[in-house]
């Protein structure tokens, strides 16, 4: 213990929150940021670090979290993870750094904790940034939170609708550029014959209709985070031009021989098999590998189902932040029955077809059966499915729910479920229900 008042003065200078703890978990200090920020009514010191940060008994990873103590016990070197941290605004992710220090004989005797707050992420309901607390989430949150500040090409995976545009965001707000532009450059809606000049810029006179010079959005990122939304759609014309950038962060507008300088950051996304594109000769390798220098998977929504009822009640109040609309316990289960195959995308399509036909404060199996059914499919085959076409398993849980809870009648039911009553009849006849 002859190093721990060495320890504490020196951890009280440092402005990042900062803990000290011992072998057995119990916090022997915390610096002033660490009090202003996570403990600004009650003593942390005494109490068990897992104690404090997840109000759980027993140490993390006992519980099913990731522990960095344990960790590094294991591999006797520094760790980090990410966590959902209580606070006195409620949970929030922060981003936590351990750091253990042996004693004279080289064995582990402390262990100093920082912490920083991820404010990109949620583990509540909110109107901006990413939420989730499932697994795959927080794997992907872990990830985006290691290569944010560093000026590593990420490039992000995943299928449509899985939110890479409000990833990539996250990642430049949780970078030091944070303060500069974030520009997005949408490459499947450029035309081939403009993408040169959308992206470089272009000089008077350079091609016909350049009545004046302009600049690109490469010129208008400097400084920030440029943003190549499904870039497998770069034309192939335009991919060593890419490269070149990349490599060298030089580049010129169409139309001059000058070399211009680019303090950019890139960022890319696809939700195609660039590998695929490769081998096919239709994207450069040495351009993907350029993009791809850390790569991030998002997870599809069916592989994060837990975090549907949070996403969804998020999702309402962005669509209509003014209507205080809930989800029932019965609605959130039917969501979280259903494939999505949309993603995260076509859940926000599905919740604001059910507001719309909600009239009061509460959204129940009833709207949200009905708001599949409007929807519009993109599997194969007829675009308006007959009225007779089997209902998914979900929804035939939801309307058996509904039929045997009803206590009206057959046309108000109907009504209710927003169908005729001959569509009524021909569904409880499917069913075998009276």
């Amino acid at each position: 213990m002859a190093l721990l008042p060495e320890l504490m003065s020196y951890l009280e200078g440092l402005s990042e929150p900062h803990i000290l703890f011992d072998k057995q978990y119990r916090i022997l200090a915390a610096n002033q940021a660490y009090r202003r920020q996570f403990s600004p009514a009650h003593s942390v010191v005494g109490r068990t670090c897992y104690e404090v940060s997840h109000h759980f008994h027993v140490p993390c990873d006992q519980a099913g979290e990731s522990c960095p103590l344990a960790r590094a016990r294991e591999s006797g070197q520094r760790e980090r993870v990410v966590h959902l941290h209580h606070t006195p605004r409620g949970e929030e992710y922060v981003n936590i750094e351990l750091v253990p220090l042996v004693d004279a004989g080289g064995e582990q005797a402390f262990y100093v904790e920082k912490m920083q707050a991820l404010p990109m992420a949620h583990g509540r309901p909110v109107a901006k940034g990413l939420i989730g607390r499932s697994h795959a989430f927080q794997s992907m949150l872990e990830l985006v939170a290691r290569v944010a500040p560093s000026m590593a090409a990420v490039i992000l995976l995943g299928e449509s609708g899985t939110g890479k545009e409000l990833v990539a965001q996250a990642l430049h707000d949780a970078s030091d550029r944070a303060q500069k532009p974030f520009v997005v450059v949408d490459c499947a809606s450029i035309p081939e014959s403009l993408f040169e000049s959308e992206l470089f810029g272009h000089e008077r006179g350079a091609f016909t209709g350049a009545n004046f010079a302009r600049g690109g959005l490469v010129e208008a990122a400097s400084g920030g985070t440029l943003f190549l939304d499904e870039a497998g759609d770069i034309p192939l014309t335009m991919q060593v031009k890419l490269l070149r950038l990349l490599e060298s962060g030089t580049y010129r507008r169409v139309g001059s021989t000058d070399l211009r300088h680019a303090d950019i950051r890139v960022v890319s996304a696809t939700h195609r098999d660039l590998p695929g594109m490769v081998a096919g000769g239709s994207f450069r390798e040495d351009l993907y590998y350029r993009l791809a220098t850390f790569p991030i998977h998002l997870p599809a929504l069916r592989e994060r189902r837990d975090d549907i009822p949070l996403l969804s009640a998020a999702l309402l109040t962005r669509i209509n932040p003014k209507r205080k609309l809930a989800i029932s316990p019965d609605a959130a289960a039917f969501l979280q029955q259903q494939p999505f195959s949309g993603n995260v995308r076509e859940l926000r399509n599905l919740l604001e077809r059910a507001s719309i036909l909600c009239d009061g404060d509460t959204l129940e199996p009833a709207h949200l059966s009905q708001s599949v059914r409007a929807g519009v499919s993109v599997s194969p085959g007829p675009t308006t499915p007959a009225p007779s076409q089997p209902l998914r398993a979900a929804e035939i849980d939801a309307f058996k729910q509904l039929v045997q809870s009803h206590t009206g009648t057959r046309a108000a039911l109907a009504r209710s479920l927003g169908i005729s009553t001959r569509s009524l009849y021909r569904k409880l006849k499917e069913l075998g229900m009276s």
